[in-house]
């Protein structure tokens, strides 16, 4: 009984670490020199249309100068790349049925047979537009639970997720 006991902590570790985790997708131009890119700015007319508050706005772009200054860009009134970004949410209903290997656990664990949780699930989309074109070259998506609580953890939260998208920025630098 202990091997099994030692086996369902790092499952339960898993689930756990599994919500807080920023799930990241991206999409670019193959035809684009990423290289010829090296300053930005913030594309008003499509950050404009993003449905969320005004703080939340500035939290995000707030962290994506962060993120691409790091990189080595510089933000520019001339730039090559315009930053935009859209977001999306919804809400999330997870029934687990504590069953592990078979067995149940609630004696060790202080848990129900069955578990419903809720949360609410948002996707945060960083699109890079050639500036001159403006068409669109570079997108990275971010999606993962949202925790609102407190004014900090929704601060903590935005640049863990403009980290995990801009980290995939340029295509490639995550091979490196």
């Amino acid at each position: 009984m202990k091997i099994n006991k030692l086996l369902l902590l790092p499952i339960i570790a898993l689930v756990i670490t599994s919500c807080n985790s920023v799930r990241v997708a991206t999409d670019y131009d193959t035809k684009v020199n990423f290289n010829q890119y090296k300053t930005f700015a913030f594309y008003k007319k499509g950050i404009d249309k993003a449905s969320i508050s005004d703080l939340d706005k500035k939290r995000i772009m707030r962290a994506v100068e962060s993120e691409l200054v790091a990189k080595g860009m510089t933000k520019s009134s001339s730039p090559d790349i315009l930053v935009s970004l859209f977001t999306k949410s919804r809400e999330r209903v997870n029934i687990d049925d504590n069953m592990f290997g078979g067995f149940y656990y609630p004696q060790y664990y202080g848990m129900s047979r069955i578990r419903v949780s809720q949360h609410t699930e948002g996707t945060l989309f960083i699109d890079l537009l050639d500036a001159k074109k403006k068409d669109l070259v570079w997108q990275g998506i971010g999606t993962g639970a949202l925790k609102t609580t407190s004014v900090e953890q929704k601060e903590a939260r935005v640049k863990e997720f403009v980290h995990a998208i801009i980290a995939k920025y340029p295509p490639g630098s995550d091979k490196k």
